[in-house]
């Protein structure tokens, strides 16, 4: 597989590590200048982790060669549907997930099938928290986003999400400490007990390979896709 890497932080630089151990060849890295869309137009997938301003610019400039992008990059999403229909008018792949790591894609799982169980249970109030590291620059995470959004799917208490404590709206905190990859938990608390459910990263290299062998899954393939295609969630 060939694969181009748009932005070269220290996601980037795991990922190019990983996918040579993989035996995968980098065509070409982008730290924030100008795509070379020719050299881009060589590679079988592009994995795109850059800021959100840059996000949609790359991920539609790469689309429009007819070359599937991986994007995990954060706080861009409500322009995310332009992406989509770019990827739908070119015939081409496009993948997005706010995490790759496949142990965090099992916590989305179970955080949702908790979030089912604790809807019958009204004394019990949801909460999220997470933890990254300083350099990180949006706040809250994406996955605590996510956490909070698959829970108000299923809990009709709950119509979205806010920093701040308002009735109706699932409560996301979060901290920046280094050396932390990410940590996120889920708590239900009442006036009697608390129920947590949680996930701590120890390094990058789990969400690498998870954007490694979404690239591979990608290619061949023409639609809007995220982590439960690929692990067949």
């Amino acid at each position: 597989m060939k694969i181009s890497i748009i932005g070269y932080g220290k996601m980037g630089k795991t990922i190019e590590k990983m996918a040579k151990s993989k035996g995968h060849s980098i065509v070409y890295i982008n730290n924030g200048e100008e795509l070379d869309l020719q050299a881009i137009a060589t590679s079988d997938v592009a994995i795109e982790f850059t800021q959100p301003q840059a996000a949609l610019g790359n991920i539609k400039s790469i689309l429009s060669l007819g070359i599937p992008v991986v994007s995990g990059t954060t706080g861009w999403l409500k322009q995310k549907e332009q992406a989509d229909a770019a990827a739908l008018k070119n015939n081409v792949g496009f993948l997005y997930a706010s995490n790759f790591s496949l142990g965090v894609n099992l916590f989305f799982q179970m955080n949702e099938k908790l979030a089912t169980l604790m809807s019958k249970h009204k004394t019990y109030t949801p909460r999220i928290h997470e933890i990254h590291h300083t350099s990180k620059k949006d706040a809250p995470s994406g996955t605590a986003i996510g956490s909070a959004e698959d829970i108000i799917r299923v809990h009709p208490e709950y119509s979205g999400w806010s920093q701040n404590d308002i009735e109706g709206k699932i409560k996301i905190t979060e901290d920046r400490i280094d050396p932390y990859f990410g940590t996120h938990t889920v708590t239900y608390e009442s006036d009697i007990d608390r129920i947590s459910l949680e996930h701590h990263a120890k390094n990058r290299e789990g969400f690498a390979l998870g954007a490694i062998l979404a690239s591979e899954w990608v290619i061949g393939k023409t639609g809007i896709f995220d982590m439960k295609d690929v692990l067949e969630f």
